[in-house]
């Protein structure tokens, strides 16, 4: 039905197109990532749940995608885990587990963004 992928294939792996739009999704989330601390310390739990998937949805997809070092891929991982742990902190209205979870996942994010 599709043919065979070939060197004249519209999609080729490696664009440097497909980098610059993962990249302009992290740099979007790591903007997104700001907004949590002041959600935070309001206590407007819905806000920072509302934060970490409206946008953030694409994050997960992007920073998997442009992982290709095991050092990416570490710190994706942490990534990952400290954004599980600031949305779960928010849903139990744990304020200081929720304001060091959202600070380390914007440190690992930024780490990753400046390893892109």
């Amino acid at each position: 039905m599709y043919g065979d992928a070939g060197a004249d294939s519209l999609y080729q792996p490696g664009r440097p197109e497909d980098l610059d739009r993962l990249k302009s999704v992290v740099a979007e989330s790591i903007k997104r990532l700001d907004n949590l601390p002041a959600y935070i310390e309001k206590k407007e739990w819905f806000n920072v749940k509302d934060e970490l998937t409206r946008y953030m949805y694409e994050t997960r997809g992007a920073v998997r995608n442009a992982a290709t070092t095991p050092e990416q891929k570490a710190l994706a991982a942490s990534f990952f885990k400290e954004i599980e742990t600031t949305y779960g902190s928010a849903t139990q209205h744990k304020q200081e587990a929720c304001a060091s979870a959202a600070a380390a996942a914007k440190t690992k994010l930024s780490e990753f963004y400046g390893n892109m």
